[in-house]
């Protein structure tokens, strides 16, 4: 287990990547000997070095990607068998797709058809017949972290729910110390279906005895009560002693701002910005962002003729929104709902099914079509690619007043896309606008291209998919 973006990711999943490409590539060599079985002339033809290794490279990450983008290396969803099968012929048919475009646009690099289709036939099984092989050898050889968790509160439970959602990451939670001078119904009390093992002051005992390798302190309170002296013997001794508010960041990719102390963000890693990565940032923006309006501007054509089409009204909606160090600009985006949606003049919150969406307006919106005019706004530097989502006046004086630490979220550009829009369904109110800044306040810590990649392509993904729809 690793962290990418300060998120845990199982060395289970980065070695199937690895495993698979090179089955794909395998994949492809045996495909071009059925092919050309008996005529080794034609086969010398076609098999041109560095050509063929070119062509057999842009399958591999064609395919690759086209599994990430299927949420085919998140190991810790559960699906049955034929759903994992379907995700992966669903994979293989998008992958497809995309290489006949390719194709078209270089064909020179083109793949013979034989050799193509004898491919994916033979990626498809192999594939399907890896990853059962690969799950039974991991089960049987991969190491196995035993967790021990001091505390019994909120913040302990769900810590445990979630490491036992992440079987990926071969963690498993022994049990719970608690602070309690006794252990209630001891030894048979347990929490969230998992033992308490004891007492705070018996850890030492405790790890020796059950083989822990890995503490994980979620004490609510750890005034008079945090064993500071035998957590530095056992750290001394190899131990991996972590907070809380660490190990759930890393699990959920969010910070649960009703567990974490105001000196977490003082002085944990992350919240690196310099004036480096300011410009490359933005850099980024204006690249993706003008390649973004040329290539979309036949399909914005056609969405403003939608729209137009179908209700009367300006095809552009102008919105203040809040930006940047909270100063307000005026965002873009295709009208998607009636003229009449706020004839009060108070401002509301947008609805899954709002009756306020026009028929157009819910299928964009779905899409995301809505949010193409943005990339105007990231051209003229009111917006980024990927940052927190913009929201109104109205409701961020709102949020101020209800969320700790929201205002933090305008120390940079809003974004076209986020980590919160990706990671979390539309939010409808301040319930939702909570997780959602807890989302903000993670990619803030973590910020930095690569991440951005990461997000734009998750947001693909969504968008082909119409996932998250609003």
């Amino acid at each position: 287990m690793f962290r990418i973006f300060n998120q845990y990711v199982s060395v289970k999943g980065l070695l199937l990547a690895v495993i698979e490409s090179c089955l794909i590539a395998f994949s492809l060599l045996v495909a071009t000997q059925l092919r050309f079985w008996n005529n080794p002339v034609e086969l010398a033809l076609y098999q041109v070095w560095p050509d063929f290794a070119i062509q057999i490279g842009i399958v591999v990450f064609v395919c690759i990607g086209s599994f990430y983008c299927n949420d085919l290396y998140r190991l810790s969803a559960r699906d049955n068998s034929l759903d994992h099968i379907l995700r992966v012929e669903q994979s293989l048919g998008a992958a497809s797709l995309l290489l006949g475009l390719f194709y078209f646009l270089f064909p020179r690099l083109l793949l013979s058809r034989g050799v193509f289709l004898i491919g994916m036939l033979l990626i498809t099984a192999i594939t399907v017949v890896g990853r059962k092989a690969l799950d039974k050898a991991w089960q049987l050889s991969a190491p196995v972290q035993r967790v021990a968790i001091l505390g019994d509160g909120p913040l302990a439970v769900e810590l445990a729910r979630e490491l036992k959602q992440r079987d990926d990451l071969n963690l498993r939670v022994e049990g719970f110390l608690t602070a309690a001078a006794t252990v209630a119904g001891a030894p048979e009390a347990n929490l969230f279906g998992t033992p308490v093992l004891g007492r705070v002051s018996e850890i030492e005992s405790i790890v020796e005895h059950s083989g822990i390798s890995r503490i994980v302190v979620a004490l609510e309170d750890r005034r008079g009560v945090l064993p500071t002296r035998e957590l530095v013997s056992l750290r001394v001794r190899g131990l991996r002693i972590e907070d809380a508010s660490t190990v759930h960041s890393a699990l959920t990719g969010r910070i649960a701002l009703e567990s974490v102390r105001p000196s977490w963000f003082v002085f944990s890693d992350g919240f690196h910005r310099t004036a480096w990565t300011d410009v490359v940032k933005r850099s980024l923006d204006l690249t993706f962002g003008t390649i973004g309006f040329l290539c979309s501007l036949p399909l914005m054509l056609l969405v403003a003729l939608a729209v137009r089409l179908e209700s009367k009204g300006p095809v552009i909606y102008r919105q203040l929104r809040v930006g940047r160090m909270s100063r307000d600009f005026q965002i873009l985006k295709f009208r998607s709902m009636r003229l009449d949606a706020e004839v009060s003049g108070r401002a509301q919150w947008a609805t899954k099914g709002d009756p306020r969406v026009t028929r157009i307006g819910g299928f964009l919106r779905k899409y995301r079509l809505d949010e193409l005019p943005q990339f105007i706004n990231i051209m003229r530097g009111d917006m980024s690619f990927v940052g927190p989502r913009p929201e109104r006046p109205y409701f961020v004086e709102e949020l101020r007043r209800e969320l700790p630490y929201y205002d933090e979220r305008h120390s940079v550009r809003p974004g076209l896309t986020g980590w919160a829009q990706v990671q979390y369904s539309y939010g409808a109110s301040v319930e939702d606008a909570y997780r959602k800044l807890e989302y903000d306040l993670f990619y803030l810590k973590n910020m930095s291209p690569l991440f951005d990649i990461a997000i734009m392509m998750r947001t693909i993904r969504i968008v082909v998919s119409g996932f998250g729809g609003r």
